[in-house]
């Protein structure tokens, strides 16, 4: 065996080494106290600071980004995607969350419907939930084949790869919820109609088949979890938590600059063309003003 070829397989060896060494710490951290919405609504007001120096950026040097969310059904997702998004121009930050396949859809090749919605140059294109859908609630609840799904789990490397080598920036999250936290969420939706439009008849089936998704995240992480497209998993019990480090971790990802420091003075009325212009409004359709 050359010098060289040794070489390389004890720093593969290291590599999974200390990824191992990752995992098993990051199971046996015990879980820190939920955090106070004071202290989580300060530490978001800065990030979002940071998030606009990030997307000024983005314009400006005119990066191409695709961000996937994926996890289990009441892991954060949408929660996780709104305070990153909420003081951001949705013509910088694009969420795309389709809706199941049309039966045109359907017949096209399996990634045909994403690339639509895929970025150019000064955006941000924030999946929730993606191309992962085969290898997660399309296997489990059955609406593709095991066959179907091994397939994707193939071709999804080498289509991400493909991704990257043409410039773009592609950061994959999973959040994970534990099942109590799970059962908790689903319980809280129950009983609040506020938000039982969150709950479907898909999520409460994924509750029964907790292991069955279980297995597939596995099979999903194990096959698609690469070097040039990594998976960053979030521990997800505390939303809170779980949407400043997602925030934190997406920020490293580049080398932004900070805010320029411009002073910006409001323009005088050009009163030219002055007129009454509330006396024009009145006689019209206004809503009645209560309270």
């Amino acid at each position: 065996m050359s010098k060289k070829k040794s070489k390389k397989q004890s720093a593969k060896k290291a590599l999974e080494k200390q990824k191992k060494q990752k995992v098993e710490i990051a199971e046996v951290s015990p879980p820190l106290e939920k955090m106070r919405r004071k202290d989580y609504e300060r530490e978001l007001d800065e990030l979002h600071i940071e998030l606009s120096a990030l997307q000024d950026w983005v314009k400006r040097t005119g990066q191409r980004v695709v961000i996937v969310f994926e996890g289990r059904d009441a892991a954060g997702k949408g929660g996780t995607i709104r305070a990153l998004t909420e003081r951001l121009s949705p013509r910088v930050f694009q969420v795309v969350a389709l809706p199941a396949p049309s039966d045109r859809e359907k017949t096209q090749l399996y990634m045909q419907r994403y690339l639509p919605h895929f970025p150019a140059a000064g955006e941000v294109v924030i999946f929730d939930r993606s191309w992962y859908n085969r290898a997660g609630v399309e296997v489990v609840m059955g609406f593709c084949t095991e066959d179907e799904r091994d397939h994707f789990l193939v071709a999804a490397p080498w289509f991400e790869d493909n991704l990257v080598e043409n410039g773009i920036v592609l950061i994959k999250y999973w959040l994970e919820v534990g099942e109590a936290e799970q059962e908790r969420r689903f319980r809280a939706r129950i009983d609040d109609p506020v938000r039982q439009w969150k709950l479907s008849p898909m999520d409460l089936e994924s509750r029964r088949r907790w292991y069955e998704y279980s297995r597939a995240r596995d099979k999903m992480l194990d096959a698609t979890d690469t070097e040039r497209a990594p998976w960053s998993i979030v521990r997800s019990d505390d939303k809170k938590r779980a949407r400043l480090n997602v925030i934190r971790h997406l920020l490293s990802q580049f080398p932004y600059d900070p805010l320029p420091k411009t002073k910006v003075k409001l323009p005088d009325r050009d009163m030219s063309d002055a007129y009454d212009d509330q006396m024009t409004m009145r006689g019209r359709r206004w809503i009645r003003e209560q309270g």
